[in-house]
């Protein structure tokens, strides 16, 4: 699901109530360009949830954890990017930051977060699986889909690609 564009999207589908995420989030994954369907999660400070889904087969689908834009510790580091990119998820979402950025690099597997720190979160369990959540002006829906480029992120309450 690499052959498209963000803004090609928005283009030939002004007909459709598409989002544009506002700026802000960094391509820390080894594949820049990436989309699917919309799983979400959303945690504080705890990455439990974000390991329990990167185990499950992640094929045409996108993680987009809710961390509520915290700066005090990483969400994923490089042994979640791996599961996940083994699993076949397309990418992961972090509104919220990563560590281990320059092994997540070479991963075939998209990931946008705000940046990155090299502490890592506790892990106590707690989150909310399958509810929307919102961040930079858009509210992302599980079962909604999720486009990523160079360019920015949109989302579709429809199939767009493929």
């Amino acid at each position: 699901m690499t052959d498209f564009k963000t803004a090609d999207l928005l283009d030939d589908h002004e007909d459709k109530p598409l989002q544009v995420v506002q700026p802000g989030f960094y391509n820390f994954g080894g594949r820049p360009k990436f989309g699917g369907e919309i799983v979400t999660i959303k945690i504080h400070e705890d990455n439990s949830l974000v390991r329990e889904f990167v185990a499950l087969e992640g094929k045409g689908k996108v993680l987009v954890v809710d961390g509520g834009g915290s700066t005090r510790c990483a969400l994923l580091g490089d042994m979640l990017a791996e599961k996940a990119a083994k699993n076949g998820w397309e990418g992961i979402i972090i509104y919220g930051l990563i560590r281990d950025s320059v092994d997540i690099g070479k991963m075939d597997i998209g990931v946008k977060a705000l940046g990155t720190i090299p502490l890592k979160s506790v892990k106590r369990g707690f989150g909310v699986k399958g509810e929307p959540v919102h961040f930079h002006d858009v509210t992302f829906t599980q079962g909604h889909y999720v486009y990523s480029d160079e360019d920015g992120i949109i989302v579709s309450p429809v199939k767009l690609v493929g």
